[in-house]
């Protein structure tokens, strides 16, 4: 018997930032919202089921403009896991939070973009990361 395989190529246009950050996701989302004249606000938080009886639950903020999306994510799940590893990304587990960039602020020159984040006492170091060199990219898919 002959077998299909399904290839599907998921695309990454999207900036990505490690953020660490002792504070609170929606005092963060509000720091980001003074600092760069956004509006992100607290969406339905992500829920992933993993193998049958396991859930991951990442809380989640986005700004969407005609001309960008902004979403910003905590990388360690809501509550109790029973999870090994319960984060968004465990390939950047050392990071508090995850902040995704597309459209127009990708514009920014990623140096000037995690320049302006420092300003603001509430973060403590930013990096930025290429989505493709993750394992656990398709996390970020929605």
């Amino acid at each position: 018997m002959k077998s299909l395989h399904l290839d599907i190529e998921y695309n990454f246009d999207f900036d990505l930032f490690g953020v660490v950050s002792p504070v609170k996701d929606y005092k963060l989302a509000w720091a980001l919202n003074n600092l760069f004249d956004l509006r992100l606000s607290k969406q339905q938080d992500l829920c992933y089921d993993l193998h049958g009886k396991d859930r991951l639950i990442i809380s989640n903020y986005q700004h969407i403009s005609d001309h960008s999306t902004v979403r910003l994510f905590k990388n360690k799940a809501l509550g109790p896991s029973t999870l090994k590893k319960p984060f968004l990304l465990p390939d950047i587990k050392e990071y508090d939070y995850v902040l995704q960039l597309a459209g127009a602020m990708q514009q920014l020159y990623p140096q000037e973009f995690i320049r302006t984040l420092l300003h603001t006492p509430l973060v403590q170091y930013v990096k930025q990361f290429d989505p493709l060199t993750l394992k656990f990219k398709e996390n970020l898919i929605f």
